[in-house]
This record gives C-alpha cells, sequence and structure tokens, in this order.
C-alpha cells in the first residue's frame, strides 16, 4: 500500500512542478509563496480542528523544525524555478533519493550494495551531461546562481527526506500534514511582511494566476499520499523518496509541451541515465 501511495504522490508532485513553474512566470517569488502556504492551510483546516488537542509541545516542536526546513528548500527551490527551465531543475530534483540514500548511510549507519552504488554512479554522471547540455541554454552549472539555490533547495529537501522518517514513526499524517502548513504559513507571512511587501514597488510585481492555488491542491494531496506512506511501518525512506522523485517525467514532459523548451533530446539524455540510476536503488532496496 505504502508503494502505491508513494507513486500517487509522484505523480501529483509532477503537476505541482508544472504549476509551480507557471504561476512564477513574470512574477514575484515570496507572495505566490505565502499564498500556497495560505491555501494548503485552508484546505487542512478541518484536520487543524481535528487534532487540535492531539500533539504535545514537544509534537509541535517537531513540525515546527519540519516547516521550518521545508520553507527553506521551497524558497531557494522555487527562486532557482523561476530563473531556469523546468526540463533542467527536474533532473537535478532527482538526485534527492541519492543524497538520501548516502544520508542514510551516514546518519544512521546503512550501506550500500553494488546496485545502490551503481545509482549512485548513474545519478552523478546524469548531472555531468546535463551540466553539458544546459551551456546551449547559457546556463553554467559552476558559476549560475540559480543553479546553486536548486542545488540548496535539493539537499535540504533530501535532508527533510530522512527527518521525515524520524517523527513519522511518531506523529500522524493528519497532526503532521495540518500543523505543519499552518506553520508554514506563520513563517512565511513574516518573511513576506519585513522583505517583499516594503519593498513591493521595486523589486518584481506580484500578478494574480490560477495556477496558484493548484500549487496548493497538487502539494498538498502528494504530501498526504507521501505522509500517509511514511506512517506505515515497514515503508522504506529510500524507496519512497526515490518513487517520489520519478515525478520528474511528467514535468519534462510539461516543460516540452507546455512551456515549449529546447534542447530537449540532450536533456531526455540526462533523464535517462538518471531513471537508470533510480532503477537500480530500486533494485538494491527490494
Amino acid at each position: 500500500m505504502w508503494l502505491l501511495l508513494a507513486f500517487t504522490s509522484a505523480a501529483l508532485l509532477g503537476l505541482y512542478d508544472t504549476s509551480k513553474k507557471a504561476a512564477l512566470r513574470d512574477n514575484a517569488v515570496l507572495p505566490v509563496l505565502f499564498l500556497n502556504t495560505l491555501f494548503s492551510t485552508l484546505i487542512f483546516t478541518p484536520f487543524i480542528i481535528e487534532t487540535w488537542g492531539e500533539g504535545n509541545p514537544h509534537a509541535h516542536f517537531l513540525v515546527i523544525m519540519k516547516s521550518a526546513m521545508v520553507l527553506a528548500s521551497w524558497i531557494f527551490g522555487y527562486f532557482g524555478l523561476k530563473h531556469l527551465p523546468i526540463t533542467i531543475v527536474g533532473p537535478i530534483n532527482a538526485t534527492r533519493p541519492i543524497m538520501v540514500l548516502v544520508g542514510a548511510m551516514l546518519i544512521f549507519g546503512e550501506r550500500l550494495n553494488i546496485y545502490q552504488w551503481a545509482g549512485v554512479i548513474l545519478a552523478i554522471f546524469s548531472l555531468f551531461l546535463l551540466s553539458r547540455s544546459s551551456k546551449k541554454e547559457n546556463v553554467d552549472f559552476v558559476h549560475n546562481k540559480w543553479i546553486l539555490c536548486v542545488a540548496i533547495a535539493a539537499v535540504i529537501g533530501a535532508g527533510c527526506g530522512l527527518y521525515d522518517k524520524y517523527i513519522m514513526q511518531q506523529l500522524s499524517p493528519k497532526f503532521v500534514q495540518s500543523w505543519y502548513n499552518f506553520y508554514q504559513m506563520l513563517m512565511m507571512g513574516t518573511v513576506v511582511s519585513i522583505l517583499w511587501y516594503p519593498h513591493r514597488k521595486s523589486t518584481t510585481p506580484f500578478h494574480w494566476s490560477w495556477a496558484i492555488p493548484l500549487i496548493s491542491v497538487f502539494l498538498s494531496a502528494a504530501d498526504f499520499a507521501y505522509l500517509t506512506a511514511m506512517h506505515q511501518t515497514d515503508s522504506m525512506i529510500s524507496v519512497v523518496s526515490l518513487v517520489r522523485r520519478s515525478s520528474v517525467i511528467i514535468s519534462f514532459l510539461c516543460g516540452a509541451l507546455i512551456f515549449k523548451e529546447r534542447n530537449l533530446k540532450a536533456k531526455a539524455l540526462d533523464l535517462a541515465f538518471i531513471l537508470a540510476g533510480m532503477f537500480f536503488i530500486w533494485l538494491g532496496s527490494r
């Protein structure tokens, strides 16, 4: 059951990434992100009410930590996605399972088998190919700050995956999903009030897009499927993280069909190596 939930989450994540790209076109990043947290909180308001007395201070602290980590990853990721083709961002994000696997090895003492090592090597090689193909679009992996933003978002996101495995053995999916959206809304509201609103006339203007509420709808559904999967005792974070990154297939197709992005043949080869790496990790994690 948890594997089916992971695949469901992956499909929704692909639509979530596409909605983000659409909402961020010529738009201010911070208010878009704040509205995402606001709408997500509204979606889960019934669960907030239902779990009002469920968690103790320690449980809320764990969720606040998750909120801060996810929000940091989002801020870097949103800025990167705004300025880069989704067909570049998607494959970079698809390397998160590799980092989760390595993190599990370093933190939890897990050891990689030969199939998992093959997956890691293929993923690293795919990034090398992606760095070469992206130069055709004047994107330098080494010196481009938006690539750095996406990379930082991916690293923090991988850390969130490891943290999720820890807290979801203690807390219910309803409690985590509803309250972490609420705390994110408070945090993002503070950020927007201090960093964007006073300077809104001198920065990129904000405009409404119907893609903005779609971000929240797809993300809320994807996260709930993911957290429910992680709550099951036999779930494996390395496999779930891997399956969720297959969302890159949907975002890649949307980048080609909706956003008409270029250099797709070379990027498709890069993506093929990443997917091959994910397959070997799955093979070694069964």
